[in-house]
């Protein structure tokens, strides 16, 4: 059971990352981004990721399994031991942000995972937002079925509507169902409403809060726990995370001592802070104000803190 709060961390980055992606950008453009070297970094003490708030930039492809795959969702995850609450924020893909060493300077934030994968990512999110990353998962369309099957067998019960159904080719009525990992990929994919990609961040996060009570529920008697160790086996067949087995232990045992009750999300950017823009290079962007919503999520993340 030491496991459990990873399986919910990285099965939030699969039910986020499931999205496609809508615009073909030039192969020309890609270019090889090299992380510091490990030498260039500062010797740091041994993680006490059981004792310390650490945050997670949980990351959802948009693969089947194949080699070249995008950033569609981009999570942070933040985990205060002690605490009654996970902080999730939902960064959208379409932020306008400054890539470091990118030759164009800004693009989508989902463009510096394309070019540089998820240490670009990381050093671009933690540049233009302020924002510490202590830990990166990465899931792909494949885990997503199968982690969600696994942790929720039973499905999700969610609002689908005649739309959705038509617009994924879902083999469903409309009205409320309970959905499983296929269809619940189906379900956060869908983008043709009104709302575009901010309705599907909200039925995002309204999984992730539907998921926190599955995973209590299932793995809190002991038939779940019996059945725990398969869960992990499938788990681990699709992410790829830095994150240490001893650091595993110490977050597992911090999570059963002082269980997660709650879920708290934000999406960024905040309403009312960003303008709708093109350009040549990037396509329909999302241009922040920067100062806006960088003090937005240092308050979210530190609240309950001190």
């Amino acid at each position: 059971m030491k496991n459990i709060m990873i399986v919910f961390l990285l099965a939030a980055a699969i039910l986020s990352g499931c999205t496609s992606y809508q615009q073909k950008e030039d192969r020309n453009e890609v270019r090889q981004y090299s992380a510091p070297d490990e030498a260039e970094k500062e010797d740091k003490e041994p993680s006490a990721i059981g004792k310390e708030t650490k945050n997670f930039l949980l990351i959802g492809v948009d693969s089947r399994g194949e080699e070249d795959s995008r950033s569609d969702a981009i999570l942070l995850a933040s985990y205060v031991p002690s605490g009654e609450s996970i902080k999730l924020v939902s960064l959208m893909r379409d932020s306008y942000v400054k890539i470091p060493d990118y030759e164009y300077m800004y693009s989508k934030l989902n463009h510096a995972y394309y070019i540089g994968g998820k240490d670009l990512l990381k050093d671009t999110i933690e540049q233009n937002f302020g924002v510490r990353i202590d830990h990166t998962a990465i899931i792909d369309f494949k885990g997503f079925t199968k982690m969600l099957d696994s942790i929720a067998p039973e499905g999700i019960e969610v609002e689908v509507s005649s739309a959705m159904i038509d617009d994924m080719g879902l083999d469903l009525d409309p009205g409320r169902q309970k959905l499983k990992g296929s269809d619940l990929l189906s379900y956060v994919r869908f983008r043709h409403d009104g709302q575009s990609d901010f309705g599907r961040v909200d039925r995002q996060q309204e999984i992730l809060i539907e998921l926190k009570d599955e995973v209590m529920n299932q793995f809190s008697s002991p038939a779940g726990l019996a059945r725990f160790p398969e869960v992990i086996s499938q788990a681990l067949k699709y992410v790829e995370t830095d994150l240490k087995f001893e650091d595993a232990i110490a977050l597992g045992v911090s999570f059963l001592m002082d269980p997660v009750t709650d879920i708290e999300t934000l999406r960024v950017p905040i309403t009312d802070s960003f303008e709708n823009k093109t350009y040549e290079h990037a396509g329909s962007v999302l241009q922040l104000d920067f100062e806006e919503n960088s003090e937005a999520l240092k308050q979210f993340l530190k609240a309950d803190k001190e």
